[in-house]
């Protein structure tokens, strides 16, 4: 019997469309945090063992016996749209080589679930239509989605099926991709599709309160698998999304798959109706910065770990430039001590330590180059106390351990405080990201990490306590503070908050 032939790519990308830096084509050839563009016989290189969810799907397609037919895969740090040039020169040579394989028995994708470009509202609702117009509308095609994934209908009904993560932090994005291919496996023994429910959540979810490992999430996520094992499903997805997109489609969603038509209805109807009971939970407290800071200094005085703050607004995870000042500027003012922060992006500045040298002090007007409202450069004498090319391996959950390549970088310090410089984006989710310059996070009093929860996954573990503080940067925490002109009516903007007009 001759194995499957299984095409397989991916094209990651998650949008904030108030963000001021668009994707163009580099930033996809770069990675941001996770591998460069990789062609072919690349993927097989460069994916297996990191936490991808192609990655995930070689390893199960080989358990299966499936002959796994690479094409393009790449992802980008979240920014603002994608460039048309990006989007059609990237899609364009996947599907090239996807011709270029002939007939196969089916297609796995590894997107994201958020990509806006600047002539598509929805990415990934292209891509996979394109891909459906050349593999044809028997074959297979299944794609597995990050949970912030913003699902349209075009997205549903081009795909046999959404198969989207469990966790934030994503530390199963690889066994989404497993999940994928049980999944696939299930629609080829099949032979025929699954019948498709898709509902869409009335209220936008701050990203900080989506974490599974806090409630409302951790509790719904095991809801969903008692639903998806109970009422025999093939599949359930529950996405929260991501609320910085603004099109008509960004917010929450639930898909589900089943043999008939009243089982996906019903599946997708009882998780809708748990999430909507969860409405109240999905808010939090959050602090301003000097605020969080002293708190920050007032727990870390009987503590014996790192009390660990999530500059949550400035996370380059969600698009934020990863080079605002304000938590920077309250540990400064608030006299912190064996406090350190990163990543701040900024390439002038990590230049001008390398031509100092280690040891030595240099002026400088650090980040706050993005013309984000609220945030200027911040104007100070640092010493110059470890230097780095950029290049190291990360050894947390998040990234998965593997090569990160953040350009030259240094460690700078400024009284009490160290700060992380580097000159290419990626969220701080990694305690490897404060090592590589010389910081041992875990004799730190205080850590002020980029991220909003992915940071969680490897930091969780050495913390005192988890603070949120709110500066100024490009993904405000409250989703109704953005400048909404595109959602559809009636969704509101904010758990419990206005609703768009």
């Amino acid at each position: 019997m001759t194995a499957p032939r299984i095409a397989v790519g991916g094209f990651m990308h998650e949008t904030n469309t108030f963000a001021p830096a668009p994707a163009e084509y580099a930033a996809f050839e770069h990675g941001g945090g996770f591998p460069p563009m990789s062609r072919g016989a690349e993927i097989f290189a460069r994916l297996p063992g990191k936490n991808t969810g192609l990655s995930g799907f070689i390893g199960a397609a080989g358990q299966k016996g499936w002959e796994v037919l690479p094409t393009l895969w790449c992802a980008a740090s979240p920014s603002a749209h994608v460039t048309e040039d990006a989007f059609e020169r990237i899609l364009t040579e996947m599907l090239d080589r996807l011709a270029a394989l002939g007939p196969v028995d089916a297609v796995y994708l590894d997107l994201h679930g958020a990509m806006v470009t600047t002539h598509q509202d929805d990415g990934e609702g292209e891509v996979e239509a394109r891909v459906r117009a050349l593999i044809g509308p028997d074959v297979p095609l299944l794609v597995s989605l990050d949970l912030h994934g913003n699902v349209t209908r075009r997205m549903v009904e081009e795909a046999d099926a959404l198969v989207a993560y469990r966790t934030y932090p994503h530390v199963d994005m690889a066994d989404t991709g497993r999940r994928a291919a049980d999944v696939l496996a299930a629609r080829m023994a099949a032979g025929r599709p699954f019948a498709k429910a898709f509902r869409q959540i009335p209220f936008l979810m701050p990203i900080a309160w989506q974490c599974t490992e806090m409630e409302p999430c951790k509790t719904l996520y095991r809801q969903l698998e008692e639903i998806e094992r109970g009422m025999g499903l093939a599949h359930l997805s529950f996405l929260p999304g991501f609320p910085a997109a603004d099109f008509a489609d960004c917010g929450g969603s639930v898909v589900a798959y089943a043999d008939t038509q009243e089982k996906a209805d019903a599946g997708a109807d009882a998780l809708t109706a748990l999430i909507c009971a969860q409405e109240d939970a999905f808010a939090g407290e959050a602090l301003a910065p000097e605020e969080g800071v002293r708190k920050a200094m007032a727990i870390a005085a009987g503590a014996s770990r790192p009390v660990v703050i999530s500059d949550t607004q400035d996370n380059p995870g969600a698009g934020g430039t990863s080079d605002t000042t304000g938590m920077l500027r309250a540990l400064v003012a608030c006299g912190a001590t064996r406090a350190a922060l990163g990543l701040m992006v900024d390439p002038q500045a990590a230049t001008s330590a390398h031509a100092a040298g280690v040891g030595a002090e240099v002026t400088l007007k650090l980040g706050g180059k993005s013309g984000i409202p609220g945030d200027t450069p911040f104007e100070g004498t640092f010493t110059v106390e470890a230097l780095s090319d950029g290049t190291f391996d990360a050894t947390g959950p998040y990234f998965g351990k593997g090569p990160m390549f953040l350009g030259r970088s240094a460690c700078l310090r400024i009284e009490g405080v160290r700060v992380v410089v580097a000159s290419r984006k990626a969220q701080l989710a990694d305690q490897a990201m404060f090592r590589y310059v010389g910081i041992e996070p875990t004799e730190q009093a205080i850590l002020v990490n980029k991220s909003s929860v992915h940071f969680r996954a490897d930091f969780t573990p050495i913390a005192e306590t988890i603070l949120v503080c709110t500066a100024p940067g490009s993904m405000p925490l409250s989703p109704a503070s953005l400048p909404w002109k595109h959602l559809r009516p009636g969704v509101r903007l904010a758990p419990n908050g206005p609703a768009f007009a």
